[in-house]
């Protein structure tokens, strides 16, 4: 039995924002299933702001996407179809086959998730590789009890985790966000210590935001923008300071390189420790991490807060949403 497939793909190289002309949505037959291989229909799909690198030319830390070619990134989504001893039809599997409605695969390329966790699209969030990155990057840098930790980005996928997860350490977490509403969010729902809006009217520079939030500074500054939250953290952070550089999103469409901060110099003068985090190198402790949170998870000690969109057809604007920041916790697309 054969499939229809509608997929998304990469059709021209952005400049700057991406715009929904470097995009098509195409359709394509699957061919019938072979030995060894899964049907899966995708349930749901993440979009996340990392995949705007892969959409340069030249080489990055991750493959680029290939012109015309369907895209990948996260998905869940459950077997409708195996000729493989591993899967069974209704099973819910993990892949980086995103961007699809239908795909065949391998088992080895599959991920078995539980059904007993609701909804399933938490697989691609807080027990996902976005909460993955929250723990990973808690982990790189020892963050432990009494810590004072800056966290920007704060009401992204990562940011409302890493800061939940800083909390259950003992942890005082401060989060900067874009908006009234995720200020609210931060404060109400993640159990942020303190958080504030650096889009408020009038404009405050951000280090006296931050430098009211922690008047004695900070210990930890857990990076998802770059850029002026960046410099404002160099001066906030204390002696032996450490930082977390998870993400720059404040810069990924610039269409030319942006300077460094002038005030980089902290970083001798304050003896500070700057470790760059991809979630891929943790693979191994996968297993580790999806037994801690998700026992938080289970236990309704960590919240999981999700933006969805349904429809294949509105996972563009999905994904272009996150630069404009209309995502509160993790954007997810539904499929119809």
């Amino acid at each position: 039995m054969s499939h229809t497939s509608r997929e998304i793909r990469l059709i021209s190289h952005p400049t700057g924002i991406p715009t929904p002309a470097n995009f098509s949505l195409a359709e394509t037959e699957l061919k019938p299933l072979q030995d060894r291989q899964v049907l899966v229909r995708n349930l749901y799909m993440s979009v996340d702001p990392y995949m705007r690198g892969r959409m340069n030319k030249g080489k990055s830390y991750v493959p680029p996407f290939e012109l015309d070619k369907p895209m990948t990134g996260g998905a869940v989504g459950e077997v409708v179809e195996s000729r493989a001893d591993q899967f069974k039809v209704g099973d819910a599997v993990t892949s980086s086959y995103g961007w699809r409605e239908y795909f065949i695969a391998k088992p080895q390329e599959l991920h078995p998730v539980s059904r007993d966790l609701q909804p399933l699209s938490v697989y691609l969030a807080a027990l996902g590789m976005t909460g993955m990155t929250a723990w990973a990057g808690l982990n790189l840098v020892d963050v432990k009890a009494g810590d004072v930790i800056f966290i920007s980005g704060a009401a992204g996928a990562v940011g409302s985790v890493a800061g939940q997860l800083a909390k259950m350490r003992g942890c005082k977490v401060i989060g900067s966000a874009g908006s009234v509403e995720k200020v609210k969010f931060l404060l109400e729902d993640c159990g942020f210590d303190m958080a504030f809006n650096y889009k408020s009217r009038p404009v405050t520079p951000v280090i006296e935001q931050l430098n009211l939030a922690a008047p004695d500074g900070i210990d930890v500054y857990f990076d998802n923008v770059g850029g002026e939250m960046l410099e404002a953290s160099l001066s906030a952070l204390r002696l032996h300071g450490r930082i977390i550089a998870c993400g720059g999103i404040s810069g990924y469409n610039a269409e030319t390189p942006q300077p460094g901060p002038p005030n980089l110099f902290n970083m001798t003068t304050k003896r500070l420790t700057m470790k760059g985090l991809i979630v891929g190198d943790w693979l191994s402790h996968q297993g580790e991490f999806e037994q801690e949170v998700g026992g938080y998870f289970r236990s309704g000690k960590l919240k999981n807060k999700e933006t969805v969109v349904t429809g294949i057809d509105k996972a563009v604007g999905a994904f272009i949403g996150l630069f404009d920041g209309k995502n509160i916790g993790k954007m997810i697309v539904k499929f119809d």
